[in-house]
């Protein structure tokens, strides 16, 4: 039966171990998954801001200049860099949108990391278990009101006091003694 014991013990450990470095490594794929989307995304605003600089900029020089073949050529520029701005909104939340499941995912993973990580607790369950020993009694609700009840009734009971006068008495006196030893010094 040791031997048994010890050979399920062994092979738990080592289960648990890789259970821990799976999890590890899925954890950090999907951290690095993460960043990669969040430069992604940093990118793409980058890119919308600086078309946005540029749109506005020659929309300022169309409306200063006069001529309508340089008016068209700007239009037709302002067009452009429109779809372009659009283009790079569009990816922005399209990265967005691919963000939020390995977000999800990421959460999980850490999630099964830590129950991974508390697996001791069922290791010593399964231990108990098969040694014979009996398992933690639980309180059922009938006992603990039970016992609460018997606590207040034994809070609400009269106590009887004890005189203490006799004890000041003794203490004055023992004083008194003191100051006139003093006093006769």
């Amino acid at each position: 039966m040791s031997n048994e014991l010890s050979e399920l013990e062994k092979t738990l450990q080592r289960t648990k171990k890789e259970f821990l470095t799976t999890a590890k490594r899925a954890t950090k794929e999907l951290d690095r998954q993460r960043k990669k989307l969040r430069t992604e995304i940093s990118r793409a605003n980058a890119r919308a801001k600086r078309t946005r600089a540029q749109l506005q900029r020659k929309s300022e020089r169309l409306a200063s200049t006069t001529a309508t073949k340089a008016k068209r050529e700007l239009r037709k520029q302002i067009r452009g860099l429109e779809k372009m701005l659009d283009g790079a909104r569009s990816d922005a939340a399209q990265l967005r949108k691919d963000l939020a499941p390995v977000m999800d995912d990421l959460a999980n993973a850490s999630d099964h990391l830590s129950h991974a990580l508390h697996i001791d607790r069922a290791m010593a369950k399964v231990r108990r278990q098969l040694l014979g020993k009996p398992a933690r009694k639980k309180v059922t609700k009938k006992k603990a009101t039970k016992k609460k009840a018997a606590k207040k009734k034994a809070a609400k009971k009269k106590v009887t006091k004890k005189k203490v006068t006799k004890k000041k008495a003794t203490k004055k006196k023992a004083a008194k003694k003191k100051t006139a030893r003093r006093e006769a010094a």
